[in-house]
């Protein structure tokens, strides 16, 4: 299924959004650090686009997004939970269906008090840390220093690439990583550590939407034992999923296993 392109302006700045003519109950796709939207081609261009209208943009200085108007308001995980909450509003949808892989599950945990009509979301490569736990939800790799580097070298880019999503590899997974604005790193973790934002072991602690946690069994960064431990107010199917042979990004090196699953909880909260 061909997805349509196009841009609209928040108070951000220009944010690029790739959209499904799906007629079903909108579907929000939120990326990772130093992504862009087209890391979820398998769902947008498979079955689960044809029957829902999946909508992936790319945050501020990412993709084919602008960099933010204002980098100290925008490059946060609250920052980027007001730029999708915003691109919700201007899109007309008022009620929608999360799925938020690595940061973006952090985006989307930021976003349930933000969207009323937000009827579930899933999180993927995403721990549901306090500050104090931290060091418990991820496991200690050279990725997590990069994550927060503002100034990529070469080898930074190829390192960060290949390490994300992992196998299969694309080209194009290496020329989204260059385009992305160092500062969104940077200012995204300095603010994290500092303590801005939400408590996210608490907002799973108390949301009442289904909340959907699904990781790879090989996941390289995350510590799944802590996921599968936290304390869950509304864990959908009462567990955290593991898909085997898997790594940080399953709806990408695992789409096979991956799309059945999402499949069976956008069925069952879009019933809601």
């Amino acid at each position: 299924m061909a997805t349509r392109q196009r841009a609209i302006e928040t108070s951000h700045g220009l944010i690029a959004i790739r959209e499904t003519a799906g007629p079903g109950t909108p579907v929000l796709l939120i990326h990772g650090n130093s992504s862009n939207g087209s890391v979820f081609r398998n769902q947008m261009n498979g079955a689960l686009g044809q029957r829902y209208r999946m909508i992936a943009p790319d945050l501020p200085g990412h993709g084919e997004s602008a960099d933010a108007l204002d980098p100290e308001r925008s490059y946060s995980m609250e920052g980027y939970a007001d730029v999708m909450t915003e691109v919700l509003r201007l899109l007309g949808v008022d009620r929608v269906i999360v799925f938020g892989w690595s940061l973006g599950g952090h985006i989307g945990l930021e976003m349930i008090d933000r969207v009323p009509g937000m009827l579930g979301l899933m999180i993927t490569g995403t721990p549901p840390v306090s500050i104090e736990t931290v060091g418990e939800g991820f496991r200690p790799s050279p990725h997590m220093g990069l994550a927060a580097k503002e100034h990529f070298t070469p080898e930074d880019v190829e390192a960060y690439a290949r390490s994300t999503c992992g196998e299969p590899y694309d080209a194009g997974l290496h020329t989204t990583v260059a385009r992305t604005d160092g500062r969104a790193r940077r200012l995204m973790f300095e603010k994290f550590v500092s303590g801005s934002g939400g408590n996210q072991a608490e907002i799973v602690a108390t949301a009442s939407i289904p909340l959907a946690v699904l990781n790879g069994a090989d996941e390289p960064f995350v510590n799944t034992d802590f996921v599968a431990a936290a304390r869950y107010a509304n864990l959908w199917e009462g567990k955290a999923h593991l898909i085997e042979n898997s790594g940080h990004a399953p709806f990408w090196d695992a789409p096979e296993k991956f799309d059945p699953i999402f499949a069976r909880f956008l069925e069952s909260v879009d019933k809601r």
